[in-house]
């Protein structure tokens, strides 16, 4: 089992700490708060002697399409370890310019099932991060049955949404606040808090409570879940010491009790691992 890990600050990436890193790229990604330029990507991969996963999971326009091009090209000649991708332009272009990269299907809410997994394997997808939705026994079966590799993001402050929208500058403007990029906002019927992001591309929804999926690590580690995934956001205080512990119990085959309750302290969400989701249609 591999432990990759998304930063929110350039100035650690915890390259000899984890065994890989996932990098949003700038004008490229959405739903994180850390992105790098093309050249601080390359020279990531050049100093790093660990797995580099790009993220480029923007939902992308016509005009963007040269420039994609070009950066799939580049991030093809540097050999990064995989892609992660949102839009359907990116596999197409992969077949389109003949390129060998590995991609990370990464549809959110969309990879629920071992059916579909194998339907993007079966187009030359190697990867999926599955879903946030979905509990640890659906999760334990697109392992074991898919031919895809999954991924599985165990802790985390889960971004939930994005918006193209300027939603944070709209609402500030609005009510005659300073300008800035961040909003907490609630909602309504369930009283959840969200945190809102927002940069040049839109606007990131993030669930304001940590996902803690310590507890289930050892339930992936067993059923031959090759990644899992931890993200620094919102965990910045003891991110460091979680990821080396974590790749500590993993080494050690996910047997010290200790650890799991040392992490209890993250809290005691564990967000849809133990917890379907259910539609009912509401009658008027």
């Amino acid at each position: 089992m591999k432990l990759l890990v998304e930063v929110s600050e350039k100035d650690n990436l915890y390259l000899d700490k984890s065994d890989g890193i996932i990098l949003p790229l700038e004008g490229y990604a959405v739903e994180s708060t850390c992105f790098f330029t093309l050249e601080e990507v390359c020279d990531i991969v050049s100093q790093s002697k660990n797995l580099v996963f790009v993220k480029l999971n923007k939902n992308f326009m016509n005009e963007d399409i040269e420039g994609l091009k070009n950066v799939l090209v580049k991030l093809n000649e540097l050999k990064v370890d995989g892609v992660f991708f949102y839009d359907l332009a990116v596999l197409q272009l992969k077949k389109e310019l003949g390129l060998d990269i590995n991609l990370v299907w990464n549809q959110t809410h969309m990879v629920n099932n071992y059916k579909t997994c194998d339907y993007y394997y079966s187009k030359g997808v190697k990867y999926a991060l599955l879903g946030k939705e979905i509990t640890l026994e659906e999760i334990t079966e697109i392992i074991k049955k898919s031919k895809i590799t999954p991924m599985v993001e165990v802790v985390s402050r889960p971004s939930v949404a994005f918006s193209k929208r300027k939603l944070v500058t709209n609402y500030n403007h609005d009510i005659g606040k300073k300008k800035g990029n961040t909003l907490q906002v609630i909602e309504k019927v369930t009283g959840g808090k969200y945190d809102l992001y927002e940069n040049n591309d839109g606007t990131s929804f993030f669930l304001d409570t940590i996902t803690n999926g310590t507890s289930i690590i050892k339930d992936l580690y067993d059923c031959g879940c090759e990644f899992i995934i931890m993200r620094e956001y919102g965990l910045e205080d003891y991110f460091e010491e979680l990821i080396i512990d974590t790749k500590e119990y993993i080494l050690n085959g996910c047997l010290e009790k200790d650890y799991v309750d040392k992490y209890k302290k993250i809290g005691d969400s564990t967000n849809f691992f133990f917890r379907k989701t259910i539609y009912v249609v509401k009658k008027k």
